[in-house]
């Protein structure tokens, strides 16, 4: 008997009536069980831990149009919060293909779908990358409507133990995938000074990136390894100690976000797939087929514009966004994580 009490664990509580711990959390991460819990979070404007809040759904719902019996992609599943709402549009007639690189959260999103009475019948889930959608469309056919929310989504990044965040510890990792390529960490490593500051300038216009390069390299040469987030960010600190005082604490915050950003993007060759998919995405379009895409910082909404434009001038798409959509004021109240977000689309010839 004394041995099974000694065996016995009780779950991680709260601490105080704010747990900062990711863990400790236990209410958000079961929503099912604690909506009134979810509700409060999501009103105070914050995302419940685990969770993520779809973008823009009436706009983009608004745009695709979508009908009983068509065939749709979600190229990006992540949640499965738009795929969702799509799926009601179809009203049990049709199909949704839905693709995602993270084997950890597509299978709890599949699981969330079928649970909501989706299952394979009227939804495909791939873990595929969005860039091979031309294999999708050799298995499926054609698609009437396309999503792809170009968006890391808050589970990964609430999630320490994916070094998403700069806020918490946890290993400098940033796969969308963790069980392919290599982590951050390991990246920081194989880089000379010169590329990381070509890649923190490209991916993420880095004001600092001269000096922030020069502090990843100094600390290499020292024999310190950057293997976690939290010493990624000291070292962001000290490369940023000769800004005034007065705008330090802003500027290591701004230069943290986007040192994060530009090894996210490079360590998932997101320029990369995301060039691959605008460039096979007509081809996967039923004549008349809708394109909608969000992105959330101004190198992917460049290379989305550019895309549309040229295919636009070629006659291959009918009709493009002429200008950019964002989130309403209201939804970047409720949300503020919608804020970066633009939208643009476009309709096959």
């Amino acid at each position: 008997m004394e041995n099974k009490e000694q065996q016995h664990k009780r779950r991680v509580r709260y601490k105080g009536t704010h747990p900062r711990n990711y863990k400790e959390k236990y209410k958000e991460l079961q929503p099912e069980k604690y909506a009134d819990t979810i509700q409060k979070v999501i009103e105070k404007g914050s995302t419940p831990a685990g969770m993520h809040i779809s973008i823009m759904v009436k706009e983009i719902l608004d745009f695709l149009q979508i009908q009983p019996g068509q065939r749709g992609l979600d190229a990006t599943l992540g949640y499965g919060g738009h795929t969702s709402k799509m799926l009601n549009c179809l009203q049990s007639k049709g199909h949704i293909y839905a693709l995602d690189v993270d084997p950890i959260e597509m299978e709890k999103t599949r699981a969330r779908l079928q649970k909501k009475g989706y299952g394979p019948e009227i939804l495909t889930i791939l873990q595929k990358n969005f860039a091979d959608i031309d294999q999708v469309a050799e298995q499926a056919g054609k698609f009437d409507f396309v999503l792809a929310d170009l968006g890391v989504s808050s589970m990964q990044i609430d999630n320490p133990d994916r070094g998403f965040s700069y806020k918490t510890d946890g290993p400098l990792d940033l796969r969308l995938n963790p069980e392919k390529g290599v982590s951050a960490a390991q990246r920081l490593e194989e880089v000379t000074q010169e590329e990381l500051e070509g890649m923190l300038i490209e991916n993420a216009d880095e004001p600092f990136a001269k000096e922030i390069a020069r502090a990843v390299m100094q600390e290499s040469k020292k024999g310190n390894h950057i293997s976690t987030t939290t010493q990624l960010r000291g070292v962001i600190e000290k490369a940023l100690c000769r800004v005034p005082e007065k705008e330090r604490e802003e500027a290591v915050k701004k230069s943290c976000q986007r040192t994060f950003q530009a090894l996210r993007i490079d360590v998932n060759s997101e320029f990369e797939v995301l060039e691959a998919f605008l460039e096979k995405l007509p081809d996967v379009l039923a004549e008349g087929g809708r394109a909608a895409i969000l992105t959330f910082h101004s190198g992917e909404d460049r290379l989305v514009k550019k895309s549309f434009k040229q295919l636009s001038k070629a006659g291959i798409y009918r009709e493009t966004a002429t200008e950019v959509i964002r989130p309403s004021a209201e939804e970047c109240r409720r949300n503020p994580r919608a804020r970066s977000t633009k939208m643009r689309w476009a309709i096959k010839a």
